[in-house]
């Protein structure tokens, strides 16, 4: 850091890397929980709906903490947010055993990392609104929410021989681990931002540090300004976010925390057996989500498209080809065409992040935390949702006698969020806009 300091690399894109790397170790943590957790519990029995229960208590945790995590981070910094946050979900991760007998202390435990994590998010988006002038923003967005796709896959990689040679209760360590160094790291190259590594904007010499910077539009509110609460909670560009945001975690969570049981019940086959095939579609969602940032800034800095164009354009093409690929996948009775139709599904649904993610930013500059807050919350729902009502659809199955190896046991799981995606997209063609619409 010290060298790139030297070489006048700009502070802001180590703050981007940094962020990078945030939610690649935050989706190692959830991904790491859901293949320990489902082996520990499937050594000891445990039905599927009490499965569905646990591991959606996280996303009960979330929920709770995101518009509080968007007001936080804009009254007290979007940088402390984010250290508090991580220490607090590693310390418990470091601390709490995994034992699914241990019904109570599971539940706790889940739900407290959701609420710490819950803060993420929102103090991202803060910190990256404070940061990125308009024309990085599609590609810092959207290398940093990469991140999470590549700690899916190298979670998907790396934890299931873990697990076997090591016990579930070793991923719980290697989380912390991650947790604590990131922090570490956090605490001593990130800074609030100065004025000398804005973008340069041509203006009088005598122009305040507030002005520069809403210039240079990389901006936050002042920490005294009254938030716009009934303007946005009651503005149809923003609920075309809120909308989309629900289906891309409806869809994604369900995937994350049930495709696993997928291979080992559906198809009979072992997450260790499958190799580094189970980590494509996470890797593709990392490649597509950056991908359609390079493009989506590609398409408004050379005037091809408007922002609002550009940001429905991706938006489309993402969902509805992630539509057609999750409701093809229950279709396939083989590993090599479950792991196509994933990685479709999800890496097209990473490139649709180019158009309703990037757009907190577009239609709120200054209260971005914000209205990711509210966007995420919607997200977060969504976790619980999908997550739990796919439990209770598949334990309902079971009691209906029907064979969980049966690809029409699991066609409803993967048809709800692809008729989401197709209806999100909808709406989003519809209400959305690239404009600012919040001062």
């Amino acid at each position: 850091m010290t060298a790139l300091t030297r070489m006048k690399f700009p502070k802001r894109y180590v703050i981007v890397l940094l962020t990078f790397i945030c939610t690649n170790v935050c989706y190692i943590e959830r991904v790491g929980f859901s293949i320990a957790y489902t082996v520990a519990a499937d050594a000891i029995g445990v039905n599927q709906a009490n499965k569905g229960m646990i591991l959606s208590m996280f996303y009960y945790g979330y929920v709770l903490s995101q518009i509080p995590g968007g007001w936080a981070a804009q009254r007290i910094g979007g940088r402390r947010v984010l250290l508090l946050s991580f220490v607090l979900w590693s310390l418990i991760c470091g601390l709490i055993p995994l034992d699914p007998k241990r019904e109570v202390i599971l539940v706790l435990s889940r739900l407290f990392v959701g609420v710490a994590q819950g803060f993420i998010f929102p103090a991202i988006h803060t910190v990256l609104a404070q940061w990125v002038p308009p024309q990085e923003r599609s590609r810092s967005v959207s290398l940093t929410t990469s991140g999470m796709y590549l700690g899916a896959a190298g979670g998907m990689l790396f934890f299931p021989s873990l697990v076997k040679h090591m016990g579930a209760q070793s991923v719980f360590f290697v989380e912390a681990v991650l947790g604590v160094a990131w922090s570490v790291i956090w605490l001593k190259f990130s800074s609030e931002p100065p004025r000398t590594d804005l973008p340069k904007v041509s203006m009088p010499k005598v122009a305040s540090r507030e002005k520069i910077k809403a210039q240079a539009g990389g901006v936050v509110a002042p920490r005294t300004v009254k938030i716009p609460w009934r303007r946005i909670i009651f503005s149809l560009p923003v609920w075309a976010i809120v909308v989309n945001n629900f289906t891309f975690h409806y869809a994604l969570y369900v995937l994350m925390n049930w495709l696993p049981t997928y291979f080992e019940l559906g198809l009979q086959l072992s997450l260790q057996d499958m190799g580094s095939s189970k980590m494509l579609p996470y890797f593709n969602m990392f490649i597509f989500s950056n991908i359609g940032g390079v493009v989506a800034d590609h398409l408004i800095t050379r005037r091809i498209l408007s922002i609002t164009k550009t940001r429905k354009l991706l938006n489309t093409i993402g969902f509805v080809v992630s539509a057609v690929a999750l409701m093809a996948l229950p279709l396939f009775r083989t590993p090599s065409g479950t792991v196509l139709c994933s990685s479709i599904s999800l890496g097209f649904l990473a490139l649709g992040r180019a158009g309703f993610a990037v757009n907190h930013m577009d239609v709120a500059p200054k209260f971005a935390g914000i209205v990711m807050g509210v966007s995420n919350t919607a997200g977060t729902l969504a976790g619980i949702v999908g997550v739990g009502l796919t439990g209770s659809i598949l334990e309902g199955a079971k009691a209906s006698n029907m064979d969980l190896t049966n690809s029409e046991t699991w066609k409803t799981v993967f048809f709800v969020p692809g008729y989401l995606c197709i209806f999100s997209s909808i709406i989003f063609l519809i209400f959305s806009t690239g404009e600012k619409i919040f001062e």
